[in-house]
């Protein structure tokens, strides 16, 4: 077992679930930027203080197939620890999972469940995920390796994790550990909690997409409500602008000759835009910048709030532009420059390229793995093939599935077959777990596929009005509106009384 604490200064990245086209990129790279933005602080505040007070890295030696016993290959997987709040070998341990990204040392000292630790005098521990950030086997990123990276591998090091680090910390048999995470994190929480309930006390699910669906196309159907929104800078009239400056887009690619030519330059597109399948990675992009804006709107260090870019679909034409194309096209400059891009969107043989490479790239953010996951697990393609969608119809579902085919060789029966085991598996959105509190914000995309209405008496649904995604984990800030203020108070509640329990009861570090 390799245990070595380290400081920690390299670069923060964010995650965003989607899809494995430019349009993953994109997003990705906007939520990387987010975090970066949001947990910079961590590193001032960090250099300011004693080393004792800095998180301390570590490396647990994890089996690489943990179902396989005669299997002897293992690899190390990076953790952090923030002990400052703790107060008793027998206090709570907030284990905070990391998704499809890189976790950084924010994650045990900024936001929940780092906030949350002083009253509980709880120790926070952070755990990366296998094949993510530096937690990536020896060995590359080809198909043989990545048949171990599946979520049933990442709760199999979850419970290892747990045992494990029980013992090197001296972590008491009766402390109750509580899972938290966002995102596809979230949905890990979760499912610790269901399947190992002796081992997890409890789960806060934050954005949690426990439901795998193959057609994603309820995404777009949030994004579009929410540009209508008043309560975070939307409209109606905001939602028309959009629909118009996409159907301008997709006109003067119809065009073709210099229309198409202006249209390149004026959007920053990396490639030439005549094949077709290169448009439609133009409009799959286009649409993240939108999304996005969505997604993520009112947290700290996003490039376009809703209601930034309502202001310039509805104000951003000149005499020469209509209106709502050049308010996108100046929403697509805010957010490249804000990511430091050159260009919107790679040629789809390009995206093919750099999916197919094998080498783990130390500074990326997981795409080639991520995408491996919606492949064999989850889908989580967003669409836009209802007429109602106020974007472009393109890129369609065939031509994202046919990634799965391109880079990894799996069929679309194949991954419809993988999207409908995790839902029997996991349970979908009725998992049948106890303690887990799912907390998501109404304007999130990702919400509908989560829990949002209390299960039982033991499964309880926070969803709060006008937040984006993972929002309630974000640091607080000054502008919080007051329902995310009585979102986290809500949070806080819901620990309380479980803790209580806890303590009140026999064997409370599990069941």
């Amino acid at each position: 077992m390799a245990v070595g604490p380290a400081l920690w200064l390299g670069p923060l990245l964010l995650f965003s679930l989607w899809e494995g086209s430019a349009t993953v990129s994109l997003l990705r790279r906007l939520g990387e930027h987010i975090r970066q933005l949001q947990e910079s602080s961590v590193l001032g505040l960090s250099l300011g203080q004693e080393a004792t007070a800095l998180p301390k890295e570590g490396w647990l030696e994890q089996p690489l197939d943990p179902f396989n016993t005669s299997d002897r290959r293992s690899f190390l997987q990076r953790y952090w620890v923030n002990d400052q709040h703790w107060a008793s070998r027998d206090g709570p341990v907030f284990l905070h999972l990391g998704g499809e990204g890189s976790l950084g040392p924010g994650s045990v000292m900024r936001g929940h469940p780092a906030a949350l630790a002083p009253a509980w005098g709880a120790l926070v521990i952070g755990l990366e995920h296998r094949f993510y950030g530096l937690s990536v086997p020896a060995g590359g990123l080809d198909r043989a390796q990545l048949r171990f990276l599946s979520s049933r591998h990442a709760l199999a090091d979850v419970v290892s994790a747990r045992l494990t680090l029980s013992r090197l910390l001296n972590v008491s048999s009766s402390s109750p550990w509580v899972c938290f995470g966002g995102s596809y994190a979230g949905s890990l929480a979760a499912w610790a909690r269901l399947k190992f309930p002796h081992l997890i006390f409890a789960a806060v699910a934050s954005s949690a997409p426990v439901r795998a669906v193959l057609d994603f196309s309820v995404y777009n159907e949030v994004v579009s409500r929410s540009l209508t929104s008043a309560a975070i800078g939307g409209s109606w009239e905001c939602r028309a602008a959009a629909s118009t400056a996409f159907a301008e887009v997709e006109r003067r690619l119809r065009a073709g000759g210099a229309a198409r030519a202006a249209l390149r330059a004026e959007l920053g597109a990396c490639a030439s835009l005549v094949r077709a399948e290169d448009q439609a990675e133009l409009l799959g992009a286009l649409q993240a910048v939108v999304g996005g804006a969505v997604q993520y709107d009112g947290q700290a260090g996003t490039p376009l709030n809703v209601r930034q870019l309502c202001g310039l679909l509805q104000g951003g034409g000149n005499g020469s532009r209509p209106r709502p194309y050049g308010g996108l096209r100046q929403a697509v400059q805010v957010v490249l420059h804000r990511l430091g891009q050159r260009c919107l969107s790679f040629s789809r043989a390009e995206t093919v390229a750099q999916l197919r490479v094998t080498e783990p790239q130390m500074s990326g953010v997981g795409d080639r793995q991520w995408l491996y996951q919606t492949c064999t697990e989850f889908g989580f393609y967003v669409t836009c093939e209802d007429p109602k969608c106020p974007f472009s119809q393109l890129p369609a579902l065939p031509s994202q599935l046919e990634l799965c085919e391109q880079v990894f060789g799996l069929s679309t029966s194949s991954i419809a077959q993988a999207v409908a085991q995790t839902n029997s598996y996991y349970g979908g959105q009725s998992p049948g777990a106890t303690h887990v509190l799912f907390v998501n914000g109404d304007a999130d995309p990702w919400h509908v596929l989560s829990v949002t209405q209390t299960l039982g008496p033991s499964v309880s649904a926070l969803l709060i009005p006008g937040a984006s995604h993972c929002m309630d984990m974000a640091p607080e800030r000054p502008s919080d509106s007051p329902s995310l203020r009585l979102g986290r108070q809500s949070i806080f509640q819901q620990l309380h009384t479980w803790l209580r329990l806890a303590k009140e009861s026999p064997g409370r570090g599990g069941v």
